[in-house]
C-alpha cells in the first residue's frame, strides 16, 4: 500500500477555484464512497477547510489511484486535469506525510500557525472510525499529525508566528477608516465558530459589535457573550449604513452580502467610508461590491497576502525540525511494520521444522517423557539463539531507509511465503516522484 495524497489549498488554486471545491459533509461522504468502491484505493479520507481540499488515500497502485482519485476530485469541482493545471498537486509517501503534517502544524495554513486545522483533523479520524478504519494506516497517520501538531503548539510560539485573519482584517480596517477602530461600529455577519472568534476579537479592540445572523436566537446567544447587540438578516441594510468595518463568515451557498444592499446602504452615509472582509468560502460577499465607491473589500486571499510575511523566524525553524524528526519516525516505524510479517514467518517455518523433526525422532527413538521434553527444549534453544541475531538486525536494518530490502533478502533466503504487506515498493514506480502536480501524473500514465 502507499500513500497518496491529491489536493488543491491557497497555495496554488485560485479563490474561485477553491469556493467550487468547497466540500461538506454530505459532499465528502459522496467523494468517499465512491472512491472506497474503487479497487485502488483501500482508504481514504477528506479534509476540506476554508482555503484547501485535499484527499488522502492509501492506495495499492500509483497509476490507477492518481487517475481515480484525481477524477473524483475533479468531477466535485467541475472542472478536468487539463483545466485545472498546476493548481492540483499531488504528494506520494513520505512526502505526503510531510505534507500533512505541515498541515497539522499549521505551517501551510493562509494564516501561519493557526490551529483550527486541529479540529478538522479530530472530525477526519472520527470519521475514519465511524466507517471502521480505527487501526488502518490512515487512522495511524491521523493520530501522529495530531501529535505533531499538538507538539508543534506547546513546544514553540508558533501561535504568536503569524498573525490571524482577524487582525489582519483589523489592520486594514485601520488603515480605511483612519485611525483607532475602539469606538467604532462593527457588523459581523453570522453565528457560527469562525464568527465568534470575530466578534469577541472586535470587542476586546473596543468595538460597537452588532451581530447579525439567519437565527435570530444564535445571533442573540453570541451577542449577548461578547456584550454586543443582535439583529436578523432582514436588517442587513440598516447595519451596513451603520457600520465602519463589516466581516461576513456564514458559510451559507450564495453571496449573503450583494451589490444592491450595499450600494442601497451607501446611501445613507455619503464620503464615510466602510471596510468588508470576507472572511467565508464560498465568498459572502459579491466580488462587484469592491467596485463600489467608499468600500474597501478584503477576501481570504487578499489577506492571506497580508500574513505571508509575518511569521517569526525562529519559531518556523523549530517546527520545520520538529516535522523532520516527526515525518523520520513515521517512516521508520512503517518500515518496522512491514519487516514483521516476515520475522513472524521466519519464526514460524523454524518451529514447524523442529516440530516436523521432533516427531521423526520420536519414532525412531524409544525416548521417556522427560528425555524427549529435554530434547525438544534443546533444539528450540539452538533454533531461538540462530535465529535472534538475524531477526533482531533485521528490524534495526529496517528502521533505516531502503532498509526493507533486507526483509526481502531474508524471505529470499528462507523461501518464506509472506502474505500482502504495505508493498511500499510494489504500489509505485521506481521513478515516481514524491511530490508534483496531477497533469503532470496523468501525462505520465498516458
Amino acid at each position: 500500500m502507499a500513500l497518496m495524497v491529491v489536493g488543491l489549498s491557497h497555495r496554488t488554486a485560485s479563490l474561485g477555484v477553491l469556493e467550487r471545491a468547497s466540500f461538506d459533509a454530505a459532499a465528502a461522504g459522496e467523494v468517499v464512497a465512491s472512491l472506497s468502491a474503487s479497487p485502488h484505493v483501500d482508504e481514504v479520507f477528506v479534509l476540506s477547510t476554508c482555503n484547501r481540499v485535499e484527499l488522502y488515500c492509501d492506495v495499492t497502485r500509483f497509476h490507477g489511484g492518481v487517475a481515480d482519485v484525481g477524477d473524483a476530485l475533479c468531477r466535485r469541482i467541475g472542472l478536468g486535469v487539463d483545466e485545472l493545471g498546476e493548481q492540483l498537486y499531488v504528494h506520494y509517501e513520505d512526502a505526503g506525510v510531510e505534507h500533512l503534517f505541515r498541515v497539522a502544524c499549521g505551517l501551510d495554513s493562509m494564516a501561519v500557525g493557526e490551529s483550527q486545522i486541529l479540529g478538522q483533523l479530530r472530525l477526519a479520524l472520527r470519521d475514519l472510525h465511524e466507517r471502521g478504519l480505527a487501526g488502518g494506516t490512515l487512522d495511524r497517520l491521523l493520530q501522529n499529525a495530531l501529535r505533531v501538531g499538538k507538539r508543534a503548539h506547546s513546544e514553540t510560539r508558533l501561535d504568536a508566528a503569524g498573525a490571524s485573519l482577524v487582525d489582519a482584517a483589523m489592520t486594514r480596517a485601520a488603515a480605511v477608516v483612519g485611525g483607532e477602530l475602539a469606538g467604532r461600529r462593527a457588523l459581523v455577519v453570522g453565528a457560527g465558530a469562525m464568527s465568534a472568534l470575530v466578534a469577541t476579537t472586535f470587542a476586546r479592540a473596543g468595538l460597537d459589535v452588532v451581530v447579525a445572523n439567519r437565527t435570530p436566537d444564535r445571533a442573540q446567544r453570541l451577542a449577548a457573550a461578547i456584550g454586543g447587540r443582535a439583529v436578523g438578516l432582514e436588517d442587513l441594510r440598516a447595519e451596513v449604513a451603520a457600520a465602519d468595518l463589516v466581516a461576513s463568515c456564514t458559510g451559507a451557498v450564495g453571496h449573503v452580502l450583494d451589490v444592491a444592499t450595499v450600494a442601497s446602504a451607501l446611501l445613507d452615509r455619503p464620503e464615510r467610508p466602510l471596510f468588508v472582509a470576507d472572511l467565508a468560502l464560498p465568498r459572502d460577499v459579491a466580488p462587484d461590491v469592491a467596485t463600489l465607491r467608499g468600500v474597501h473589500l478584503a477576501d481570504l486571499e487578499a489577506l492571506g497576502t497580508d500574513l505571508a510575511s509575518t511569521a517569526v523566524a525562529d519559531d518556523l525553524r523549530s517546527v520545520r525540525a520538529i516535522v523532520a524528526e516527526e515525518v523520520a519516525a513515521h517512516a521508520a516505524s512503517l518500515r518496522a511494520a512491514d519487516v514483521a510479517p516476515t520475522v513472524v514467518a521466519l519464526r514460524a517455518q523454524a518451529r514447524h521444522v523442529v516440530d516436523v523433526e521432533m516427531r521423526r525422532l520420536t519414532s525412531r527413538v524409544d525416548l521417556d517423557d522427560a528425555a524427549r521434553a529435554e530434547v525438544d527444549r534443546t533444539v528450540h534453544r539452538i533454533v531461538e539463539k540462530l535465529l535472534h541475531t538475524p531477526t533482531v538486525r533485521v528490524k534495526e536494518l529496517a528502521e533505516s531507509p531502503g532498509g526493507v530490502g533486507y526483509a526481502a533478502a531474508l524471505r529470499a533466503l528462507f523461501d518464506l511465503e509472506v502474505g500482502p504487506d504495505r508493498a511500499r515498493g510494489g504500489a509505485l514506480p521506481g521513478d515516481a516522484p514524491l511530490s508534483g502536480t496531477v497533469a503532470d501524473a496523468v501525462g505520465r500514465v498516458s
